[in-house]
């Protein structure tokens, strides 16, 4: 199975992460997350396999997060309410994301992914 790489296009971090698989020679499926956005039980499995709290997969730098003042919003939601508020909007998600068999990793940290894809 090909990584699923999970991305916004105009996201320079997500430029990044492309540029690194690139680079790196590894072949990818890519989903724009903008217009397939992560379902409710998409983001639930990531999660679990991702070992990460919830919370690490909403992208605290947007715009939309800033609007919806989610900073201090999330500490008094549910997981069920977290997933279906994230499965809303792709631009609420964290990005990019490298989806593999084993594991889920949002954000891009260059040795998490190559750990990752070994």
């Amino acid at each position: 199975m090909k990584p699923l790489f999970i991305c916004y296009e105009k996201c320079t971090t997500c430029q990044k992460a492309k540029k690194w698989l690139e680079e790196n020679g590894v072949e990818y499926d890519l989903r724009p997350i903008k217009e397939q956005n992560p379902t409710a039980e998409e983001l639930r499995a990531w999660q679990k396999q991702s070992g990460l709290p919830l919370r690490k997969f909403f992208n605290t730098s947007g715009m939309l997060y800033r609007e919806m003042n989610l900073k201090d919003k999330l500490s008094a939601m549910t997981d069920e309410e977290m997933l279906s508020l994230l499965s809303t909007d792709g631009m609420l998600v964290k990005r990019p994301l490298l989806i593999t068999e084993n594991t889920a990793i949002p954000g891009f940290k260059a040795d998490a992914w190559e750990a990752a894809l070994k």
